[in-house]
């Protein structure tokens, strides 16, 4: 994808949004598989439904434990500039994620948390989701939390089509866990779902 050439003007961002482009951050920290999950959502997006779309990365120096954050920029036109001005959409599955990604919020924006383990909120408004314990006790996995959440993200925003996120995830999954998988992301959209209506 090519970048816009950069204005004398301002070297860092555009000088407008792009029209209809979106910004999700998955955060949390290392171990729990949000780079992972940034590059299976990149790809159900851009493979499986033909949009543009930039994936970046950037974790801590814990390959474990440090904070760990995968940004994905959609657009059904070219994507100018690649990093995130205004997240669209936030995924916090640490307290410590929640509290220094949300004022990169735009606002109006979706703010989803693992409700477990994010217990003070900057707003009233938000989606609260037990990723990590229904991992554990619906699937028994805790390392399947982030299919959950691609699950969740995908119903609640309608930013990715629930047939390409599925053939993105399994298609990424290891051999033998294609049925955890499955139904880690079924589960996410179920329960996303739900919230909606709730």
């Amino acid at each position: 994808m090519a970048e816009k050439k950069k204005s004398k003007k301002n070297n860092d961002v555009p000088t407008a949004l792009e029209p209809d482009r979106f910004e999700i951050r998955l955060s949390g920290s290392g171990g729990q598989g949000l780079i992972l999950a940034g590059v299976i959502l990149a790809q159900a997006i851009g493979v499986g439904d033909g949009k543009n779309v930039v994936q970046t990365q950037s974790y801590g120096p814990e390959a474990r434990g440090g904070a760990s954050r995968a940004d994905v920029v959609i657009s059904p036109g070219e994507i100018y500039y690649p990093k995130t001005m205004k997240l669209d959409l936030l995924l916090a599955l640490t307290q410590e994620a929640c509290d220094k990604y949300y004022p990169d919020m735009k606002e109006g924006g979706t703010l989803v948390i693992d409700s477990n383990l994010v217990t003070q909120l900057p707003t009233k408004k938000y989606y609260g989701l037990p990723f990590t314990r229904l991992a554990r006790e619906e699937i028994g996995h805790v390392m399947v939390a982030n299919v959950i959440a691609l699950g969740a993200i995908a119903e609640l925003t309608g930013i990715v089509s629930p047939e390409s996120i599925k053939v993105a995830v399994l298609a990424r999954a290891p051999r033998g866990t294609e049925d955890k998988n499955t139904r880690a992301l079924e589960l996410g959209m179920k329960i996303a779902r739900e919230a909606r209506k709730g």
